[in-house]
């Protein structure tokens, strides 16, 4: 499967006053992995910009006034995004500033979802955690996503941030970190002496590098849960009781 991470950066909040994309940025995932290919472009919106919108993006009209213009790079982008699921945060607000954009585009009569198909991560982060704060940053506090550049808004920096939090909010970085180690650990196997073997078993102890690329994993499962992991209590109990055994 071919997703893209997509959001923008615009002149201001209402499209319906003729607001414009002053930035778009795009990360390519296919079959759960990041690829590392993107998509990135300033635009000239050719107007000014809210001084709402100059607080979050840091962007100034002057600073654009040499970029080109976003009918000049539409076809690279419809190119990029054509037949992928796009994974947007808040996506009636982008979708809505791109087709604006696509509409001004005399003799073209396309919109987004004629192109591609269109998944909000932000109703997805409020199915799964409903009542709780479900921003870019309040996710990716609560998925260990580090996010401590992100002293501006910037198209690219959130894509790839959103990118990191939709694959560990849907279970993608687990299962890429467990399948990299059942992979190494085939690799161990394969290596060992048949001497070494007992019969299909091998026991090796864990080394410290191991242990804690585990325990990070736990940690990180555990805070994504709100400290509900089944395994931590268990292991607490257990521990408990082993000191009530001992000191009888």
């Amino acid at each position: 499967m071919r997703q893209i991470v997509l959001d923008t950066e615009t002149t201001g909040l209402e499209v319906e006053q003729q607001h414009r994309i002053i930035e778009i940025g795009c990360v390519e995932i296919v079959n759960r992995r990041l690829t590392g290919r993107t998509f990135h472009r300033y635009l000239n919106p050719e107007r000014d910009i809210d001084e709402g919108a100059l607080e979050v993006h840091g962007l100034t009209r002057e600073q654009l006034a040499r970029e080109p213009r976003f009918c000049d790079v539409h076809g690279e982008l419809l190119e990029f995004i054509r037949d992928a699921e796009l994974l947007i945060h808040n996506a009636p607000f982008d979708i809505g500033f791109l087709d604006a954009e696509l509409a001004r585009i005399e003799g073209l009569g396309l919109r987004i979802q004629g192109i591609c198909r269109v998944q909000d991560t932000l109703v997805l982060a409020r199915s799964l955690h409903p009542g709780q704060r479900n921003g870019l940053d309040a996710l990716c506090k609560r998925y260990a996503v580090d996010n401590s550049r992100r002293e501006y808004h910037g198209a690219l920096l959130d894509a790839r941030l959103l990118a990191e939090v939709y694959l560990a909010m849907t279970g993608g970085q687990a299962t890429l970190v467990l399948g990299a180690e059942l992979e190494g650990a085939g690799q161990a196997l394969a290596q060992t002496p048949r001497r070494e073997r007992r019969g299909l078993l091998v026991v090796r102890p864990a080394s410290e590098e191991e242990l804690g690329a585990h325990e990070r994993i736990l940690a990180l499962i555990d805070k994504a849960s709100g400290g509900g992991t089944v395994w931590r209590a268990m292991a607490a109990a257990g521990a408990a009781a082993g000191g009530q055994i001992g000191g009888g």
